[in-house]
């Protein structure tokens, strides 16, 4: 019978291992996967932003267009840079993560298995032990229920080494697996960052660049503001005029934009159906962001 609690403790600690690793992982998988989904609909939003920068500068004088054009190409490539971290995350960290829940399913197979079998011993114990106390004289029948005991004990014996080698296994990998989901998933974010910042400093720099007061002066010539009493009249403006578009000459520039008109797209069919704010966005050029379930 000390057996028998022995590997009850064992297998205690089996299961407990198996538990957390069931209701951590659900959690981790959980919040990675929203984690993902916000990431991607904060790129949507700064490629909204990027779309908006271009529609300003379009109304504006040429230093100040020009400035909004080069933070928005700016702004667009950072948004490429995200695109790539979402499509890291899900491939590195959330995908991974999900793994663990059949596996976690078999590990639990396992243990259900051995206490079928270890059920099967105390039952032959218990059996044996009512036999001795009631027919203490009926030797044929007590040697009948010690070798089904012996049996049972063996086979309880066999299934719990199988069990151990089955969960040894198991902490080793999930040990292995959550350093490099997490290395990857750190190293995803210090990669992103490191180019954002980059980026963010040039797209500063070259804001901080635009002369406003060269603006000011191409205003105040097209208006012809006087301190006389004479009406104000349009002149010739000396720079390039303000209803000038600019084009387009970065592909992170023009793949933001085309990638906003189908989010704004999907935003027109989202109003229509009444879906939730959470919806995700889409975009051609890349590959579809699917959502990935809770």
């Amino acid at each position: 019978m000390n057996i028998v609690l022995s590997r009850d403790a064992q297998v205690k600690i089996m299961e407990n291992t198996v538990s957390n690793a069931e209701h951590y992982f659900g959690q981790f998988c959980s919040v990675l996967a929203s984690y993902t989904r916000k990431t991607a609909k904060l790129r949507d939003k700064a490629d909204q932003l990027v779309k908006q920068l271009i529609d300003f500068g379009n109304t504006e004088n040429p230093e100040l267009r020009s400035a909004m054009k080069n933070m928005a190409e700016e702004l667009a490539k950072i948004q490429d840079y995200r695109h790539a971290q979402v499509e890291r995350l899900e491939t590195k960290v959330v995908n991974p993560m999900k793994m663990y829940g059949p596996l976690i399913k078999e590990k639990r197979a396992e243990i259900k298995k051995f206490n079928t079998v270890r059920n099967k011993e105390i039952k032959e114990l218990q059996k044996l032990e009512k036999l001795r106390h009631r027919a203490p004289s009926d030797r044929h029948m007590i040697s009948q229920a010690e070798s089904s005991v012996q049996k049972a004990s063996v086979d309880a014996a066999r299934t719990t080494q199988q069990l151990e080698e089955v969960i040894d296994n198991f902490q080793q990998q999930k040990i292995t697996d959550i350093q490099k989901i997490f290395s990857d998933f750190l190293t995803i974010e210090m990669v992103f960052h490191a180019r954002a910042l980059e980026v963010y400093t040039n797209a500063f720099h070259r804001l901080q660049d635009c002369d406003l007061e060269k603006d000011m002066e191409d205003f105040r010539a097209k208006i012809h503001i006087n301190t006389g009493t004479q009406d104000a009249r349009l002149l010739p403006a000396t720079n390039v005029s303000s209803n000038t578009t600019w084009q387009m000459s970065n592909m992170s520039l023009a793949s933001t934009l085309q990638r906003q008109n189908h989010v704004d797209d999907d935003e027109e069919e989202e109003d229509s159906e009444d879906s939730e704010e959470d919806d995700d966005y889409r975009n051609p050029r890349r590959q579809e962001y699917s959502r990935v379930k809770k």
